[in-house]
């Protein structure tokens, strides 16, 4: 009975951590670009069930204890890379990506050191000297006529035009080419701050064959309903073990201040 207090509540933590998920995942529900993220969930293999620090054996200090389930553990999390529905907005430097690939940006930490991250939101913005910076200011990256990577710099007296495949054009003449980068595994890709993504080690280029649309922004891939119901699912599951609790505390109290009392 008192490892029934334990099953229950392992699905009580597990119930918390979907929880948790599904509430990041709706208020990022109208952050451009963002994948939703999503858990898994395993059972808990019965060789997992030991006494802990018990002294009674001798030389050894866990021993199993039986073969009943101890519920469930929390596996491992994943993001949804699914690709988001596009809302056009005519502004000239708000760019989507149709395909797989992710915009390069080059992200300074508080240090002041540079990395490259990865990211799907598109909404770029000119600053003072010309360049293509997102909200938190980081620069939006490309290739120069050398193939060398260069922070995106135009005129902001001409008239830009991006073209599909990323070349970007300054009153009809070609200049940079969008730094477009695709990973032949996004498994190898973890999140980094609120919508960006870092390569980990392992992860691997790929072609990307994603198109540029000019003008438009890719929306959140959650769907709110879909969340919605999910988390109405977590909760009455998350009240059915708490009920379970409830349940074999009241039947234990019964048996250690009742069923035992010396008449």
């Amino acid at each position: 009975m008192v490892r029934g207090l334990y099953t229950a509540c392992t699905g009580m933590i597990n119930e918390q951590n979907r929880m948790d998920i599904l509430t990041n995942n709706l208020a990022n529900s109208t952050t451009n670009g963002y994948k939703k993220e999503g858990s898994t969930s395993e059972a808990f293999s019965s060789l997992l069930a030991y006494r802990i620090k018990d002294q009674t054996g001798i030389g050894v200090n866990t021993q199993r204890i039986g073969s009943v389930s101890l519920g469930v553990k929390i596996g491992e999390g994943y993001t949804d890379y699914t690709q988001g529905s596009f809302k056009q907005t005519d502004n000239t430097f708000d760019l989507a990506l149709s395909g797989d690939g992710f915009f390069s940006v080059e992200f300074t930490n508080k240090a002041g050191e540079t990395s490259t991250k990865y990211t799907r939101d598109g909404s770029f913005t000119m600053n003072q000297e010309g360049y293509l910076v997102n909200t938190n200011g980081d620069y939006l990256l490309g290739t120069n006529e050398n193939g060398a990577t260069v922070r995106i710099q135009v005129d902001p007296n001409a008239t830009i035009t991006i073209d599909k495949s990323g070349l970007i054009f300054e009153n009809g003449v070609p200049t940079e080419q969008l730094l477009i980068t695709n990973f032949a595994d996004y498994n190898y890709l973890e999140k980094y701050g609120e919508n960006y993504y870092q390569a980990v080690e392992g992860a691997e280029m790929a072609e990307p064959d994603a198109q540029v649309y000019q003008g438009y922004l890719e929306a959140s891939n959650v769907s709110i309903v879909t969340e919605m119901v999910d988390m109405i699912s977590v909760t009455r599951a998350y009240e059915t073990n708490q009920k379970v609790i409830q349940t074999m505390d009241t039947t234990l109290d019964i048996a250690v201040n009742q069923i035992g009392k010396v008449r």
